[in-house]
């Protein structure tokens, strides 16, 4: 059974208790209401009981989120590429574009519902029934490879490798500006962002939050106030490329989270109408888990992110 997530912190301004958190926290006021009623809210290291009393600056509270209830995903025929695929496994090139599992705003369409469809049932049940077969992801608007498992065996083996950090993944991405030095290492601990929970940070060093990250990137090529880089990961942690990117300020292109889009580029990226972070999972290289063997597998780049570095390129010469 999956935990609850405590949200933890500081009322900012006297105020409504519900207006306070919801302040606070981020969290609707109605939503704060309801979480209330079910006793999921502490405040002063005291059950809260009533929405409307008042409350004080300083005052520390904490609200238990319970997990989102999962929905059993459905087949849909919806057409997938393939880079390779066995009776263990299945590793496929995702469009940008297609969420991975369903999620709150996502029921269907997603990776998960082409995923039953294509291999009527047989995948791997340790994802619960809105994630089968789902060992790692990779964002919705990222386009790329990532590996399926369709047997419990191939889902254990797969994610040992993920936890030991033994998958060969490379990234090609499209920066802001060019990184300088032109090949480094990015390191810092990723976790939740406290100014904005929708978003990822490097946390300051030494905190105790978040998790270990590592990225290894190369400038392939210069372009036109941007960069095509590669990126090797050591770890993959939620929105790693794009949030270790944006801390040496150079943003993907394209993030509508993490960057802005440079005033120069502005007009280039409208014509193209690429509305995407520019990032591609080019490579992806593991142990086979039940062949034992290793195997690994290329993409290239699709035609909207070739597009954009053939225009900034032919700027830049």
């Amino acid at each position: 059974m999956s935990t609850p997530e405590i949200i933890t912190g500081t009322i900012t301004a006297p105020a409504r208790l519900d207006k306070a958190l919801a302040e606070a926290s981020g969290l609707s006021r109605a939503r704060v209401q309801a979480l209330i009623a079910e006793g999921a809210v502490w405040v002063g290291g005291a059950a809260a009981t009533s929405p409307s009393a008042k409350v004080g600056a300083g005052t520390p509270f904490s609200i238990a989120l319970p997990p989102a209830a999962e929905a059993e995903a459905r087949p849909q025929a919806i057409p997938l590429v393939v880079a390779y695929e066995d009776e263990h496994l299945i590793v496929v090139d995702k469009p940008a574009g297609m969420v991975v599992h369903p999620a709150a705003g996502n029921a269907d369409g997603t990776l998960v519902n082409a995923l039953l469809h294509h291999c009527a049932g047989q995948l791997s049940g340790i994802g619960g029934v809105a994630r089968p077969g789902i060992v790692h992801r990779i964002d919705k608007d990222t386009s790329g490879l990532l590996v399926v498992a369709k047997t419990d065996a191939a889902h254990e083996g797969l994610a040992a490798q993920f936890a030991e950090h033994s998958v060969h993944r490379r990234y090609l991405a499209v920066t802001a500006g060019v990184p300088r030095p032109a090949e480094g290492r990015i390191e810092g601990r990723i976790g939740r962002s406290d100014a904005n929970r929708k978003k990822m940070a490097v946390l300051p060093e030494g905190s105790s939050r978040g998790k270990h990250a590592v990225t290894h990137y190369r400038v392939l090529r210069s372009l036109h106030e941007a960069a095509l880089i590669e990126c090797r990961l050591e770890t993959g942690r939620t929105h790693q490329v794009r949030v270790h990117s944006a801390s040496i300020g150079h943003a993907l292109l394209g993030d509508p989270l993490y960057g802005r889009t440079p005033k120069a580029l502005k007009p280039l990226l409208a014509r193209l109408g690429f509305a995407r972070q520019a990032l591609h999972a080019a490579e992806l290289g593991f142990m086979h888990p039940v062949l034992r063997k290793k195997v690994r597998f290329e993409s290239e780049l699709p035609s909207d992110m070739q597009e954009l570095i053939d225009e900034l390129d032919r700027f830049h010469r």
